[in-house]
Formats: C-alpha cells, sequence, structure tokens
C-alpha cells in the first residue's frame, strides 16, 4: 500500500472525502516528523513506536575502489512494532 492508496481507504472508512482524508493522514505524517527531528518518541500503543538513533562516526569503504571513506555520525530513525500489530502480523 502506498500513500494514496492509504488515504482512498481512509476516506472509505471515515465515509469523507479524499482532500479530507489526505489532510489527516498529512497531519499525522508531519507530526511524528516533527516529533522525531525535536529528538521525542513518538509511542502508539498497541501499534509501535517511532524513535531516533544515534549512529556513531565509522570507517567504511567504497566497493568500487576499495578506498577507506569516513562516514559523518547522525540520527536515524527507527520503528518498533508494539505487541499487538506482531501478534496480527503472525
Amino acid at each position: 500500500m502506498n500513500k494514496g492508496e492509504l488515504i482512498d481507504r481512509v476516506a472509505s472508512d471515515l465515509g469523507s472525502t479524499k482532500n479530507v482524508a489526505k489532510m489527516a493522514v498529512e497531519c499525522v505524517l508531519n507530526n511524528i516528523s516533527e516529533c522525531l527531528a525535536r529528538g521525542e518518541a513518538v509511542r502508539l500503543v498497541g501499534f509501535g513506536t517511532f524513535g531516533i538513533r544515534k549512529r556513531e562516526k565509522r570507517t567504511a569503504r567504497n566497493p568500487r575502489t576499495g578506498e577507506k571513506i569516513s562516514i559523518q555520525a547522525m540520527n536515524v530513525p527507527f520503528f518498533k512494532a508494539g505487541r499487538e500489530l506482531k501478534e496480527k502480523v503472525k
């Protein structure tokens, strides 16, 4: 399912227009993104947790040339599925 299909399903479930569903989906995604950008976790009980992990600076190798390169430290988003979601997907 892609974003457009999700919007269609939300519109159908709510019995509303695609524009209203699109605003709702984008609002949820934007709020999750903004919380992660501030370094805050988003916990949706039963669904899962969105968070940020710090990745330290490291040395890697360019697979084409074999040259060593330095990769800067960065924050990366992660998602950890909740118990109810895990049970539903079994």
